[in-house]
């Protein structure tokens, strides 16, 4: 008897870092949303896989995987990569959510694709997937606040308990995202959100 391989529509990472040491920090918010968009949609995100925690849900009757790579931010692209490789996924149908020091708390950017923008976790996906055409959510953690302030200390530096209830916020307008994205309409989810 032959199997086939397990099918999924898309897949939802967010990026951060494993560990109780950086749960509150800035670049942990892709962690954050993904958890409480797998919440609102009553899916755990707690099968270790891929070198990931994952958890798979329906969405509008669409099988969709959520994934937190447990690699650390600079090495994202191992999960990722494991994990398009498996469902034979192209870079079309992996949507990253990740942290954006460019924009405020509280906003959010949707990029059909693009550069890195010095971000060390869209870096090593694009280095994993052999292309920067993967749709992104960019979250808002805010600007470093002063050109000198060292960006490695600004993003594992902590968010506010309001800030973070600002980013949990943001979980709606993921999850529209996500489902026009299912839909094949992205450009709807940047006119609304961007």
């Amino acid at each position: 008897m032959l199997f086939s391989k397990p099918n999924i529509d898309l897949c939802v990472v967010g990026l951060g870092n494993p560990g109780k040491k950086y749960e509150r920090t800035r670049h942990n918010v892709g962690f954050v949303l993904v958890d409480e968009i797998a919440r609102e949609l009553g899916v755990s995100v707690s099968r270790l896989k891929h070198q990931g925690t994952c958890g798979q849900g329906l969405v509008d009757g669409k099988k969709v995987l959520f994934v937190k790579p447990q690699t650390f931010m600079n090495r994202s692209g191992l999960c990722v990569h494991e994990v398009a490789s498996y469902y034979r996924l192209p870079p079309e149908r992996v949507l990253v959510i990740c942290d954006d020091v460019s924009l405020d708390v509280g906003r959010m950017r949707i990029r059909r694709k693009g550069s890195h923008g010095g971000h060390n976790g869209l870096r090593d996906i694009a280095l994993s997937l052999d292309s920067e055409n993967y749709p992104r959510i960019k979250i808002g953690v805010g600007k470093k606040p002063h050109p000198d302030y060292d960006l490695a200390d600004w993003v594992l530096g902590a968010l506010s308990p309001k800030e973070w209830e600002t980013v949990r916020d943001l979980a709606g307008p993921c999850l529209d995202t996500l489902r026009l994205l299912l839909e094949d309409n992205l450009n709807e989810a940047m006119n609304r959100y961007n």
